[in-house]
């Protein structure tokens, strides 16, 4: 729901995978904290990030294999040590990591072989009352998501749907529980560790005034947790393959249409159950998070089912989904709803109404301000609503750099400069973006990091239609400094927004 906030606030959106780190990718140990402080002393008071879940082929935090776990990538090693679960002649020195880009497969099997090392020690422990706490607590998800991550493992990585038939079927697997027990209680603990270090990184920026902002995918893949364990609540053949798949039709981006490739959702199914699947989901990320983001929202309202046969979105049709039902049911569970819609590109007068009904957030972009009629354009500074987050761009957008030198039209410039008064060049125009982001009605304004440190196109986080260095992106050592962001708190503070 709305945030209902008494004054401006802004923060930064940075993916964990992007903070500084020795050991090759960004987790929850000591730059994490460091990164609070920085955001506290720049008088921000959210930290965005993107999904958490353990991923997929591509790396892409919106293609996950749970919605529910946290990706072994984040464990932080000097924590493990600092805690008692890892000694520290086990910590092989891992410093030949780059320290620019995420190096996703050698950092996951580094991080997976020391969490590994820790789980002989544990299971030695007498003492595992918190450990059992947190089974009992995620027994929701937790059982499936370790036997499943054990089986594929023992199938050497293949997709379930290609696992023997009598495994393909959650219900009939009962009996690996024995012959597996023990790597299912390892996984377990791999979670529990997860866990307790995100619970310490989230208790120290709520003791500090930082909202934690998450983010959550609307579609799981077919090849999860999730399918795997509820076939049921998606709209699968008797094979359990996909029937139709999400994705959106042709647009003005694409001729054929984005064919996502997720399974898509059976509501009638999950209404019968008391949409319970998806209450679990959203309870689970509001325990995470302060504030979370649900990517393609309008899937809500309605899904553009393709055909799983076709390799374009063409022949798609949308099928209307029980958003407002489902939403309905969501204010009987919660007690408030910090829900943000994203609600970019071309949104329907159904998803505006359910917006508005229910009070969720809606997103606005300034790098797509100055396209068309500005009187009309939704994301022109003059068109702001109070209730929207507003940021210079997201993961998925250019830099504000690199756009303005590789993607900005003459007639776009014409415009940004008329709204601003005065030229602007390369040099300066992030910076006038920012203030300009700063100056808006909108109550939130995130600053992706790039931004922060006006940097190019060479720091973007993802390009979309792209399959490869996606998601990559690292801050460095000392790139953001004191200096800074007591400069970011200046510019913050003069706008109203801390």
């Amino acid at each position: 729901m709305s945030q209902n906030q008494e004054t401006r606030s802004s923060g930064i959106l940075l993916h964990i995978t992007s903070l500084p780190s020795k050991f090759g990718v960004g987790d929850f140990g000591p730059s994490a904290f460091e990164f609070v402080d920085l955001l506290k002393q720049a008088g921000q008071t959210h930290w965005q990030i993107l999904p958490i879940n353990p991923t997929s082929f591509g790396n892409s935090p919106y293609s996950c294999t749970s919605a529910f776990a946290i990706s072994p990538l984040f464990v932080s090693p000097e924590f493990m040590i600092r805690d008692g679960f890892l000694e520290e002649s086990e910590l092989v020195d891992d410093s030949e990591c780059s320290p620019h880009h995420v190096q996703y497969s050698p950092v996951l099997n580094f991080k997976i072989n020391l969490l590994t090392k820790s789980y002989t020690r544990f299971s030695r422990r007498v003492d595992k009352n918190e450990y059992e706490k947190f089974c009992v607590a995620n027994s929701y998800w937790l059982e499936d998501f370790c036997l499943f991550t054990v089986l594929k493992n023992h199938f050497g990585g293949h997709s379930w749907s290609e696992w023997p038939e009598g495994i393909k079927n959650r219900n009939t697997v009962e009996r690996y529980l024995e012959r597996m027990g023990e790597l299912v209680d390892q996984e377990k603990y791999f979670q529990f560790v997860l866990f307790r270090q995100w619970s310490e990184l989230q208790e120290y920026c709520r003791d500090n005034g930082i909202r934690v902002f998450g983010d959550v995918a609307l579609y799981v893949n077919h090849d999860s947790a999730d399918v795997w364990a509820h076939p049921e609540f998606f709209k699968l053949d008797q094979e359990m393959n996909p029937v139709v798949v999400a994705g959106v039709p042709p647009d003005y981006f694409s001729s054929t249409g984005q064919r996502w490739g997720n399974p898509v959702f059976d509501w009638n199914i999950l209404r019968e159950n008391d949409y319970l699947w998806w209450l679990e989901r959203l309870k689970h990320c509001l325990n995470l998070f302060d504030l979370v983001r649900i990517d393609h929202f309008r899937g809500f309202l309605a899904a553009w089912e393709i055909p799983a046969s076709d390799l374009t979105a063409e022949n798609g049709r949308w099928q209307e989904c029980p958003g407002v039902e489902f939403f309905s049911r969501m204010q009987k569970e919660f007690k408030s709803i910090p829900v943000v819609a994203e609600d970019l590109g071309v949104i329907t007068q159904d998803v505006k109404d359910a917006m508005l009904q229910f009070g969720f957030s809606g997103m606005k972009l300034l790098i797509f301000a100055f396209d068309g009629d500005i009187s009309q354009n939704p994301y022109a500074p003059d068109n702001h609503v109070k209730n929207c987050i507003l940021y210079t761009g997201t993961h998925d957008c250019n830099t504000v750099r690199g756009w303005f030198e590789e993607e900005m039209g003459d007639e776009a410039k014409v415009k940004l400069e008329n709204i601003l008064g005065k030229e602007v060049d390369v040099n300066t125009v992030t910076e006038e973006m920012i203030i300009l982001a700063m100056r808006s009605i909108a109550d939130t304004v995130i600053l992706p990091m790039q931004d922060v440190l006006g940097l190019g196109s060479d720091a973007r986080m993802n390009c979309p239609g792209i399959a490869e260095n996606n998601w990559e992106w690292r801050l460095l050592p000392g790139q953001w400094s004191n200096d800074d962001a007591e400069k970011l708190a200046a510019l913050t503070k003069a706008h109203g927004r801390c």
